[in-house]
């Protein structure tokens, strides 16, 4: 397949509409990382005498970090062969939340993290995509547009979640170590970047609430 003149699906609306979707090399990289989650959640259910800890744990580190990659990857070639489109603006980002809430719940199970922790960065993820859902239908999307805070945030997170799951040494570093400590860093970074947020959409949300009454 010839994948930067890739072929667009379409599917009928109830208006009588063609709604156009994309289906290209982009967003199949974007679709191949929602399939890896039920693989990744499905690692920890294998008996320990089929797969043992350590390489259980090295196998769910990598299919993480292949993940992360692809993230960025689909992204620069959307953007390189100029494939990027609304769905997969859309899909994106929530292949994104899926998959860091899955890898944070396996690690709550594991008790490898913070209970408190998972929860600020999931209500987080949450709080503010349902923000930006918000704002964009009010027309005002750019006010809750990417910030330095969410791009570090999200690097902390990245990294962290990997160390977490791979729970070794690796060249005389503790991965526990480093994870722990990113970690918190991440969910330090969650909550003063959806303060940010929630400080940029104040002045829509006071004007709405002011028209309503």
């Amino acid at each position: 397949m010839n994948w930067p003149s890739a072929s667009i699906r379409r599917y009928a609306l109830s208006d009588g509409s063609i709604d156009p979707m994309p289906l290209n090399f982009p967003i199949v990289l974007t679709w191949l990382r929602i399939a890896m989650i039920p693989l990744l959640v499905a690692l920890f259910y294998v008996p320990h005498d089929w797969l043992p800890t350590t390489t259980r744990d090295t196998i769910a580190a990598l299919a993480f970090i292949f993940a992360a990659l692809t993230d960025w990857f689909d992204g620069w070639l959307a953007r390189r062969w100029n494939q990027t489109s609304s769905f997969g603006a859309f899909l994106d980002p929530v292949a994104d939340k899926l998959m860091v809430c899955a890898a944070l719940l396996v690690l709550l199970d594991l008790n490898r993290v913070d209970a408190v922790i998972a929860l600020i960065i999931i209500g987080r993820e949450i709080t503010i995509s349902a923000l930006r859902e918000w704002m964009a239908k009010i027309g005002a999307s750019g006010s809750v547009a990417v910030h330095w805070l969410g791009k570090f945030k999200t690097a902390a997170q990245m990294i962290a979640i990997p160390c977490l799951l791979y729970w070794q040494e690796l060249y005389g570093v503790s991965s526990v170590w480093v994870g722990q400590v990113l970690i918190i860093v991440a969910a330090v970074l969650t909550i003063w970047s959806m303060c940010y947020y929630l400080q940029r959409a104040a002045p829509q949300i006071r004007d709405r609430a002011g028209r309503s009454e």
